[in-house]
């Protein structure tokens, strides 16, 4: 059963990481595959017991403690000590379609067909491990069949829950619209790698960065660029007050809120697509992203207004 990473209260206690076998041939050199379990630190929490149901009053603390957090001098996680009055107990409404698409801070990247009928926004955060499991074992069932055939588009928007999460999204944007989606996806299978609290989760992204093209130059442009941190906070800011966001991942399909196990079923329902029987599994090399799903070899091309190598 697929799950969702929300703040919680207190000290977080160690999570699982995903298990999912990633698409074979996807995982960049010098890493291991993201099937196996990191003996390093967990890449997110989960929480044990009652976790908070949502932001809430403290929408605003957490994108600005993400922001704060995310400078040169150390990247770490925000885990516990959150407290607030919304449980996130209450029904969720569904947003207008027509705010939900309308241009926000980060500019939309798409993965599929711009004119495909339907649209899946996605907001995840880069050290969630759920979302690490929907990129890496459900999003290639969703991909080969609604996406590569034309009938939907995906979109992944930020909602980053920690320091480090934000800085591997911007490195996703600073890799260039065409590199965006590799990234993503080599970033996800191994998150179980780089995805640790303290200064060695930068370290070890910083390794991860290097062999999609960046430099330790471009890289430390990239994450402290102001201007590009500025815009994915206030994405964050805008799902959560405006969308009733409070957990990743959080699935909108053409406006309406996904719910379920976020597995393929749930896309088949929401989309009036056939089940696929026994369809639990990506079949072999599928990948969640155009090409590879590591970061690709060569240089990162960053998108004009951040800095490049």
């Amino acid at each position: 059963m697929a799950k969702t990473e929300k703040p919680a209260t207190g000290k977080a206690p160690a999570a699982k990481t995903p298990t999912a076998k990633a698409p074979a041939g996807t995982t960049p050199a010098g890493t291991t595959a993201a099937s196996k379990t990191s003996s390093g630190d967990p890449a997110a929490a989960e929480p044990t017991g009652k976790a908070s149901g949502g932001i809430g009053k403290i929408g605003l603390f957490i994108v600005a403690a993400v922001a704060a957090t995310a400078v040169a001098g150390g990247i770490f996680y925000l885990r516990g000590g959150l407290a607030h009055g919304d449980d996130g107990t209450g029904p969720k409404t569904d947003p207008d379609i027509a705010e939900l698409m309308a241009p926000g801070p980060t500019q939309d990247i798409f993965l599929g067909k711009t004119d495909a009928p339907n649209t899946i926004v996605e907001y995840a955060s880069m050290t969630c491990p759920h979302c690490a499991q929907f990129h890496n074992t459900v999003l290639p069932l969703v991909k080969a069949k609604y996406i590569d055939t034309g009938q939907a588009r995906l979109v992944l928007r930020e909602f980053p829950l920690d320091g480090l999460a934000l800085a591997a999204i911007m490195l996703a944007r600073c890799a260039g619209p065409d590199r965006y989606y590799p990234m993503v996806g080599g970033l996800f299978e191994t998150q179980h790698v780089w995805a640790v609290p303290g200064t060695d989760g930068r370290e070890k992204l910083l390794l991860i960065a290097k062999q999609a093209g960046f430099s330790k130059e471009s890289f430390d442009k990239c994450i402290d660029d102001q201007t590009l941190r500025d815009n994915i906070v206030a994405e964050t800011k805008r799902a959560h007050d405006k969308f009733g966001v409070d957990s990743t991942p959080t699935f909108f399909v053409n406006g309406k809120r996904l719910t379920g196990e976020h597995e393929l079923k749930d896309f088949d329902a929401a989309l009036g697509g056939k089940p696929d029987e026994g369809a639990s599994k990506p079949a072999g090399g599928a990948s969640p992203a155009e090409g590879s799903a590591s970061p690709p070899e060569g240089g990162a091309s960053p998108p004009a207004g951040t800095p490049g190598q």
